[in-house]
């Protein structure tokens, strides 16, 4: 059904039209990619049960999952001991996702893991007001390296995987590998966009998502609308 707005040309309403046959399809398409992965086999059973330290003591991975769900989500949160301060864009995402958290978890646990000890953790949550994300440390454990939230030289990593229950056994199902693949000129990985609003509000606007500018853990010059 076609819509217009008012003041509108016809120069723009037959742009918007051809850009809507693109939207259309982008919509086909994401529905295409998120069928492919829903049909993804199981992965690697993990290669133990890793044990993190959360407020009140440890916690071992395979207590992470609900009873009722096979399925678990895991953030890597950048945020490691020799980091001055958290990543920016992490913080951003996580900023969302705080608030998006409890209608996650009434159908799958979702964790945020980060390598720093569990009171920097906490304290940093605290001074943003995450009151709805499970926090855990894996300061104790490799999950982070294992899990491609690490590399090598200890450099933390935003990675997103996804895990499943089968029988007894916990096995991988997703990762968001595009933050290992090649990137086309002038795009970044791009990775966890489907999780982060920040970049799709921004792609609605004339500007774009723009060069060179990343999220800040504050902002000091908004000014009030009133």
């Amino acid at each position: 059904m076609a819509i217009c707005f008012p003041g509108e040309d016809a120069s723009y309403r037959d742009a918007r039209d051809k850009l809507l046959e693109a939207e259309m399809q982008l919509r086909k398409q994401l529905e295409s990619v998120a069928a492919l992965r829903r049909k993804l086999p199981s992965g690697g059973r993990i290669p133990q049960d890793y044990v993190f330290d959360e407020d009140n003591g440890q916690v071992l991975f395979s207590q992470l999952f609900k009873s009722e769900t096979p399925t678990l989500m895991v953030y890597n949160f950048m945020f490691g001991p020799a980091m001055s301060q958290a990543c920016t864009s992490c913080t951003s995402i996580l900023d969302g996702l705080n608030g998006t958290a409890p209608h996650v978890m009434d159908r799958v646990p979702l964790v945020v893991v980060a390598k720093s000890p569990m009171p920097r953790i906490r304290e940093f949550a605290k001074e943003r007001g995450w009151t709805n994300l499970r926090l855990v440390s894996s300061a104790h454990n490799t999950y982070n390296l294992d899990y491609h939230g690490e590399l090598e030289n200890g450099s933390q990593m935003p990675m997103l995987n996804v895990f499943v229950k089968r029988g007894d056994a916990i096995h991988h199902f997703y990762g968001t590998e595009l933050l290992y693949a090649p990137v086309e000129q002038g795009q970044d990985a791009r990775h966890v966009d489907l999780i982060w609003p920040l970049w799709n509000l921004f792609d609605l606007t004339p500007e774009g998502r723009g060069k060179q500018w990343y999220p800040k853990l504050k902002y000091h010059n908004l000014a009030s609308s009133s």
